[in-house]
């Protein structure tokens, strides 16, 4: 593989490629490193897991590829497509393609617009006639289980939260993506509700052969929806691979100490040493070398002096670390 923190572990055409994506946001205190150099791709049909703790860059790569933040180094492809640069005629033709799914469903709608509004505002932004709006309308309200006859005409505070959150993601249904990014698409949903959305998630999935980016902080989400998952810390790249190996044998000391702090989460292996403890570091000044280094139990002199760069562990299974758990090439 090639570059640090590459995470390109599959052969054929992918939806989307991401490659060194860095992103950055000036603040009067500094510059603030949300993402730096990370590398990956996604293929047709599949979810990607993004998950890491509060503050570790996973939503702002989301909304980087989607061209929502602008990027500071590294390109992004859509299928097979520079996009990096694309002037704002290319990104709105992009838009019915690349939709997103955020996480305050209520939030994300505008207040003073009906259900059936709220649902063809895309293609009402892209000129699509009225007949057409009204007919999708009525189909996409259906596929997230939302009752035409019932909803159309309501406002989204008579709505609850899982309520919204169907409007948004008929929101996005309704452009025909081929991508969609779900980021904390269920945080703020409670725990039965969270399910709801899941399940409806992983219907439409189907049903419209969708691509998926799915990004929580929540492990046991992450295992349930993902074929493969990608381990986020400070902005870095630690840990990338199918949901079974990285769950069950977990190579990055931070990806095993995300599992440990799960009450009852059932992973085996990974070392004994106390759980994790400290404060991630600040982003405006991020530290050399590993940047978990600070609050690893395996940390070393070479932690600090070298970045680790991507390597395989296990088949599918890939970790940025000197010192991982699952010795390399075992």
């Amino acid at each position: 593989m090639a570059g640090s923190g590459t995470a390109h572990l599959r052969s054929g055409e992918s939806v989307l490629r991401v490659e060194d994506l860095s992103v950055e946001f000036k603040t009067s205190a500094g510059t603030v490193q949300a993402v730096s150099g990370i590398s990956f791709d996604v293929l047709p049909g599949e979810t990607l897991g993004i998950v890491g703790e509060s503050g570790c860059g996973k939503s702002t790569t989301g909304r980087a590829v989607l061209r929502l933040e602008s990027i500071a180094g590294g390109t992004v492809s859509f299928r097979g497509d520079d996009i990096t640069k694309a002037d704002r005629q290319t990104l709105r033709n992009l838009r019915r393609r690349m939709q997103m799914i955020f996480q305050d469903p209520v939030g994300s709608l505008n207040p003073r617009r009906k259900v059936r509004d709220l649902v063809t505002e895309g293609l009402a932004i892209s000129g699509a006639p009225k007949e057409d709006r009204a007919a999708s309308a009525v189909s996409v309200m259906n596929s997230v289980g939302l009752d035409p006859d019932f909803f159309a005409d309501r406002l989204p505070r008579a709505l609850s939260g899982g309520q919204a959150q169907r409007v948004a993601i008929g929101r996005a249904l309704a452009m025909r993506p081929e991508l969609v990014v779900c980021d904390e698409a269920v945080s703020a949903l409670d725990v039965s509700v969270q399910a709801q959305i899941i399940n409806l998630i992983e219907d439409i999935k189907e049903e419209f052969a969708l691509t998926v980016i799915f990004i929580a902080h929540d492990l046991g989400v992450v295992r349930t929806v993902s074929d493969r998952v990608m381990v986020l810390y400070l902005g870095k790249v630690c840990e990338f691979g199918e949901p079974e190996a990285v769950y069950s044998s977990p190579a990055h000391p931070y990806t095993r100490a995300l599992l440990d702090s799960v009450p009852q989460a059932e992973v085996v292996g990974g070392f004994s040493g106390p759980a994790l403890s400290g404060d991630v570091p600040s982003p405006l000044s991020p530290p050399s070398g590993c940047r978990f280094r600070g609050r690893c139990p395996r940390a070393e002199a070479r932690c600090a002096e070298e970045e680790p760069q991507m390597r395989q562990v296990e088949s599918g299974q890939y970790v940025a670390c000197h010192f991982p758990l699952t010795p390399v090439g075992a």
